[in-house]
């Protein structure tokens, strides 16, 4: 059995313990082992502090950004062999590895081309310079520049390229080394795609580590200058986030967690329009793409209360189109759940769902005597208020439509009922109808997707997440940010205020134009 080994501090160390299993869950079989036991983790942390992030902070943001375009080219260059693997640990079909990998390959293109944008600055302005004094001699201006520590990220498993590679985009850019941490349930292919960073030789030396197994007592070690992002569930979040270390020294914390996702469709959609189909096309991708396993999935249905019936029928249709089995069968459209945790954590949810729920399709049982594999399931609230709906995210392909009254007002009622989101979507070609639903979900939520006769053949679907957009969400959703183009930085510099003479500031922390970088 293969068992996977961490890049730390310039060489890759195999675990001195019996190791975490992982699986196919295709097939149940244990295919590796992760372990981390016998890493020094101060000498992890004092690698970047002292070799990669003196090595980034010398480049400026084209230099950087040449990285990462010599980075999303070097993955690609692998993009069949990271399929296979993904498919095999992952229970990806085809389609889905591909999303997860062209995801992360296309983050870093495009970290690339907002760095090249920057060219050869090493610091960021933030808004004009402002007079202060009697007369402009006297000004002040906002400069952001690199944070002086190391970023510890840790990741999801459903995303194990993407998940990593748009935290580094944003990182590496910044100019601060990364620390990687994979989700155990899918590392294979996090842990190939870590070994192609390092065998390209595109970062310097100490700008990237990869911990494969537990992260130790890392966490007791960070500093004020540095900083953790984690994606993942929101109990794990605030349990990491409370870390006692982390509070006395104000590090810096990113969260993305739960998110109770909604779609909801507006009263005067007509049901031969191109809205409608689209509304029912988006909420089938969903509930299967990733097997349900996206943060962004919806796992909301609101749907005005005379066409429940209606949609219910055209909903159960449409997931009857994708074909569920053997993720390495090109035929197959639905694969198996990450790992034997999420399977069983994904039926028991199901079964606390029937009991507010009558189910339209599917359920919690097994579809094969082998493998991790449940039916996309479509439940129908008794009552669009049971607090359960709104409490607990079955991530899994599970989504619960609800009756509402067609007003905008209920529609953000029931929505943020769920405390925040990452993203909640609206199919609505009334646009005094749109404008009251985006004012009233917007402050819980990071994202407002909106679709009309107008866009709906040109949108991208609601699920999936754009470099150039904000993702994350406040409350529930855990309050973090990441993403939105060069906003993707802000967690990892530091935003100063420099006040002094006004010639002083206007030569010397002018904006710079941007150079040819070659990235």
């Amino acid at each position: 059995m293969q068992k996977l080994t961490s890049y730390a501090a310039g060489s890759w160390h195999e675990g001195t313990g019996e190791g975490a299993p992982i699986h196919d869950p295709h097939t149940g079989e244990a295919i590796a082992t992760v372990d981390s036991t016998g890493l020094d983790f101060q000498a992890v942390l004092d690698h970047a502090h002292e070799v990669g992030g003196p090595a980034l902070r010398a480049m400026t943001f084209g230099e950087r950004a040449a990285l990462l375009k010599a980075l999303s080219a070097a993955i690609h260059e692998h993009r069949e062999e990271l399929i296979e693997i993904s498919i095999k640990n992952a229970g990806s079909t085809r389609g889905d590895a591909k999303f997860d990998i062209d995801g992360a390959t296309g983050t870093l293109a495009a970290y690339a081309h907002f760095g090249k944008s920057l060219g050869d600055a090493t610091f960021l302005n933030d808004g004009e310079m402002e007079q202060l004094g009697r007369t402009k001699r006297f000004a002040g201006r906002h400069i952001s520049v690199p944070r002086l520590g190391a970023a510890l990220h840790i990741n999801a498993f459903n995303f194990p390229a993407w998940g990593m590679c748009e935290k580094l985009a944003c990182s590496i850019l910044a100019g601060v080394p990364v620390i990687e941490k994979p989700g155990t349930p899918t590392a294979l292919p996090a842990w190939r795609t870590a070994e192609i960073i390092v065998n390209s030789g595109v970062l310097p030396e100490g700008a990237y580590q990869f911990i494969c197994g537990s992260t130790g007592d890392l966490l007791d070690r960070l500093g004020m200058q540095d900083c953790m992002a984690f994606t993942g569930s929101a109990s794990t979040g605030a349990y990491l986030k409370g870390n006692e270390n982390l509070v006395k020294n104000n590090v810096r914390v990113n969260i993305e967690a739960d998110s109770l996702n909604a779609a909801v469709l507006g009263p005067e959609v007509d049901p031969d329009s191109e809205t409608y189909a689209l509304f029912l096309r988006n909420v089938a991708l969903d509930m299967t793409q990733k097997t349900g396993q996206k943060c962004t999935a919806t796992r909301r249905i609101l749907v005005p209360a005379e066409r429940v019936e209606e949609v219910k029928a055209d909903l159960v249709a449409e997931l009857g189109r994708t074909k569920v089995g053997d993720p390495s069968d090109r035929d197959n459209r639905m694969g198996p759940l990450s790992s034997p945790r999420q399977f069983e954590d994904v039926k028991d949810g199901i079964a606390k769902l029937q009991e507010v729920c009558d189910t339209a399709c599917g359920g919690p049982e097994a579809l094969f005597e082998t493998g991790c594999y449940v039916a996309a399931t479509l439940l129908v609230a008794k009552d669009p208020r049971a607090a359960i709906i709104h409490a607990e995210e079955v991530f899994g392909p599970v989504s619960t439509i609800l009756a509402y009254d067609g007003s905008a007002e209920e529609a953000v009622e029931l929505v943020t009922m769920g405390c925040g989101g990452l993203v909640t979507s609206a199919y609505s070609n009334d646009n005094d109808w749109t404008e009251a639903y985006v004012l009233g979900v917007a402050p819980w939520h990071g994202r407002v997707w909106l679709a009309n006769e107008r866009s709906a053949e040109q949108s991208l679907p609601p699920g999936m997440v754009l470099p150039q957009m904000v993702h994350g969400g406040p409350g529930r959703a855990g309050g973090g940010e990441e993403l939105g183009g060069l906003r993707g930085l802000d967690f990892y510099m530091q935003r100063t205020a420099v006040q002094g003479f006004g010639g002083l500031l206007k030569d010397a922390f002018a904006p710079k134009e941007a150079a040819e970088t070659g990235a």
